[in-house]
């Protein structure tokens, strides 16, 4: 049916006189165009020593919006990023580590915690880390079901950003690691790239907190060339082996680096 529908609006719009070929040509670029509406949530498969795996048909769609969940220049790089949903008492000692380590790191921050934590927003400024975009209200952003909401997520908080710091956001990573291909493609025309991760583990729960040593062998372990490390930082365990971790990452031969100088 959506075939007969695009014929008829070319036939309509080139008119009786155009070639049986030109119109299915022309038709063929339309359906191109469909960009799909089905929520997807971010899984990998974690490979120890090596780059997780992701299907084809993702890794090639991502570059189109601008997209990425690792480094793809092949060099040994690493890239620290925070999620931040709430303030549960670490970020200031994650702050501490990077900066005694000279380590830049990206923090995705909600609404609510650009409001209740404008010092924590101030020192990741001008201690030079990236702040991104994780949405105002930290919804399921394929769900909403219009453009102009997804929008909305994404401005109110660039712009309360902006007007403190005069700078705008131009990293976001959606809520809950759920998108859709819609999703992406209004995050890249709002000036967004969108970060997933190549790693991640289960450290946002905060009664299910190991220790730091455990907490660094469930880590070092899946570190690769290129490697996009989700941490929350409301995880104590986080907070404690991150200097560990950023040592056992340079003894390894890694170089910690921005989200701004990641290779698509």
């Amino acid at each position: 049916m959506k075939k007969i529908l695009c014929a008829i609006l070319l036939l309509t719009l080139t008119g009786c006189g155009s070639s049986g070929e030109d119109v299915t040509q022309t038709m063929e670029n339309v359906e191109s165009k469909v960009i799909s509406d089905k929520g997807v949530g971010w899984g990998i498969k974690k490979n120890k020593n090596a780059q997780p795996d992701v299907p084809k048909e993702i890794v090639e769609m991502l570059p189109k919006y601008d997209a990425f969940y690792m480094d793809k220049s092949g060099n040994k790089t690493l890239y620290l990023t925070f999620d931040e949903g709430y303030e549960n008492g670490y970020t200031a000692e994650i702050l501490d580590t990077l900066k005694k380590c000279e380590v830049p790191a990206a923090f995705f921050v909600t609404g609510a915690y650009f409001d209740k934590e404008q010092d924590l927003i101030k020192r990741m400024v001008e201690e030079g880390h990236v702040v991104g975009n994780h949405t105002q209200n930290h919804p399921n952003l394929h769900k909403l079901g219009s453009d102009d909401k997804i929008r909305e997520e994404l401005k109110i908080l660039d712009d309360k950003f902006f007007e403190r710091f005069g700078i705008h956001m131009t990293y976001m990573r959606p809520p809950e690691g759920e998108y859709s291909e819609r999703v992406l493609a209004v995050a890249k025309e709002e000036g967004y790239k969108t970060a997933f991760w190549s790693f991640a583990y289960k450290d946002w729960v905060r009664n299910s907190e190991v220790g730091a040593d455990k907490a660094l062998e469930m880590v070092t372990p899946y570190l690769h060339d290129g490697c996009v490390l989700l941490l929350h930082a409301v995880s104590r365990d986080n907070a404690q082996m991150l200097e560990r971790l950023i040592n056992y990452g340079r003894e390894c031969g890694y170089q910690f680096k921005s989200l701004d100088d990641i290779k698509l």
